[in-house]
């Protein structure tokens, strides 16, 4: 009722699941704060969770009795959100970056290209649709990105002509699917309901489609959903490991890189923020604490002339 997103919906199921088994599969309701505080302090204390995953799962706690049990965990009772380390991002050189892309090939290697040059995240570039490009425009229109916000960024100039050849393969590829008799398409809200063509239509076919579809049983149709996110994870690790560079490297690692670049480039941190879709511009200043110079420009006095 509520509307969140379907990866909060099952973490919140995880965390309350794991509550309930923690405390010997007794119903929420005749455990106090008490048990949520012990709960609390076992991933804290036994599993070594970080302080996010840690305040992720009370989350989901206060949500179970706020909202679906109807009686609240004050802060009064001790429960308390755990204190976050001040984690500066994972940024790679203009050098690195070159060097992981030049491991990867295919439908991976276009997928990381976007993730740097447009600053996406891992589940929006996953989740783009064909009628999101613009390539007339270079603009990519993000739909429903973190906390479902909307935003425009841009597609860089370099990746239209890979991107209207993916455009190609994804619409032979729909059309062979039709023909067989699937072709269905994973649609928000009731959008099959309110446009029935647009099920089987290829504008809302997913740029980076799965292999294989998969049976809806509402709806009786073979549907296709979007690439994996795990299969790119993989495919960044090992073109990183590949590439021999000693820091860690993970998908969101480009969107950082994007970030701290173009601040690098002198662009405003305003237009940065809009382009990253952060609410907040606090959040974009931690870019400031990364950039090659340093947050303030500033030179080491041993980079100075001695006279």
């Amino acid at each position: 009722m509520r509307r969140y997103s379907p990866r909060t919906l099952q973490a919140y199921l995880r965390w309350v699941k794991a509550y309930v088994v923690f405390h010997g599969m007794r119903h929420p309701r005749v455990l106090g704060p008490e048990a949520v505080r012990e709960f609390l302090t076992h991933l804290s204390r036994d599993r070594k969770v970080a302080a996010s995953t840690q305040n992720q799962a009370l989350a989901a706690l206060q949500f179970l009795y706020r909202d679906v049990l109807e009686q609240g965990l004050p802060a009064a009772q001790g429960i308390v959100q755990a204190k976050r380390p001040h984690v500066l991002p994972n940024v790679l050189s203009r050098g690195d970056v070159h060097r992981v892309l030049a491991e990867l090939k295919g439908t991976p290697k276009l997928m990381t290209l976007l993730l740097y040059g447009a600053g996406l995240r891992l589940q929006e570039c996953c989740q783009l649709r064909l009628k999101d490009l613009d390539t007339e425009r270079c603009e990519i229109r993000v739909r429903r990105g973190k906390g479902a916000r909307d935003r425009v960024t841009m597609l860089p100039a370099m990746l239209v002509a890979p991107v209207l050849e993916q455009i190609a393969q994804v619409r032979r590829l729909h059309m062979r699917r039709v023909a067989g008799g699937g072709g269905y398409i994973e649609l928000p809200d009731a959008i099959d309901r309110k446009a029935a063509h647009a099920v089987r239509g290829w504008a809302w076919c997913w740029l980076f489609p799965g292999r294989s579809e998969y049976w809806h049983e509402p709806s009786r149709q073979r549907r296709m959903r979007h690439i994996h996110p795990t299969a790119l994870q993989r495919a960044v690790t090992d073109a990183a490991r590949r590439s021999g560079i000693s820091q860690r490297v993970s998908c969101h690692t480009f969107r950082h890189s994007f970030a701290t670049h173009l601040l690098e480039s002198g662009y405003d941190i305003r237009t940065v923020q809009e382009l990253l879709g952060h609410r907040d511009v606090s959040t974009t200043m931690l870019y400031t604490h990364v950039l090659n110079k340093g947050g303030l420009g500033v030179r080491s006095p041993l980079d100075m002339d001695p006279r």
